[in-house]
Order: structure tokens, then C-alpha cells, then sequence
């Protein structure tokens, strides 16, 4: 996708156009994340964002470890405590 020019409106609003909307995979009502990174701000999907948290937390966790299990079991463990 080649570079587009956009203008900030009234209340900090900003026009995404239509061909970067559709390379991101955004669509109308759908939540976005925006960051500040270097200067620039990104915005990506829900989606997006949580795919790279997960990716990241998978660099960390081998594949066959449940943390939700873990954290169930935990649970159990603090419901027998009190």
C-alpha cells in the first residue's frame, strides 16, 4: 500500500482510508489499539493486538503447559483455604 495523506478534524478526529482499512482488516465498530511507538502512532485491530500477545507469551510457555488450568487450580487450592 502506497502512502496517504490525511487530515486531523475537529476533536482529534483522523480519516482512515479506505484501502488502509481494508489491508488491516478493519471494519466498521470493530475496536482498535493505538500505541505511540517512536514517534508514530500505530493502530491496529482487537485482533491484531492479541495475536502478538499471544505469540509473545508462547515464546515463554511451552505449547503443552496450560496456564488456565494452572490458574484453575490454584483457585481451587485458595477455595479449600478459606
Amino acid at each position: 500500500m502506497t502512502d496517504t495523506r490525511t487530515r486531523i478534524a475537529a476533536g482529534g478526529r483522523i480519516v482512515i482510508p479506505a484501502a488502509a482499512r481494508r489491508a488491516a482488516g478493519l471494519n466498521v465498530g470493530d475496536e482498535v489499539v493505538v500505541r505511540v511507538e517512536d514517534g508514530e502512532i500505530r493502530i491496529m485491530s482487537l485482533r491484531c493486538a492479541i495475536s502478538r500477545s499471544q505469540a509473545i507469551v508462547r515464546r515463554y510457555i511451552p505449547a503443552e503447559r496450560s496456564l488456565v488450568d494452572e490458574l484453575i487450580a490454584e483457585r481451587r487450592e485458595e477455595s479449600k483455604r478459606e
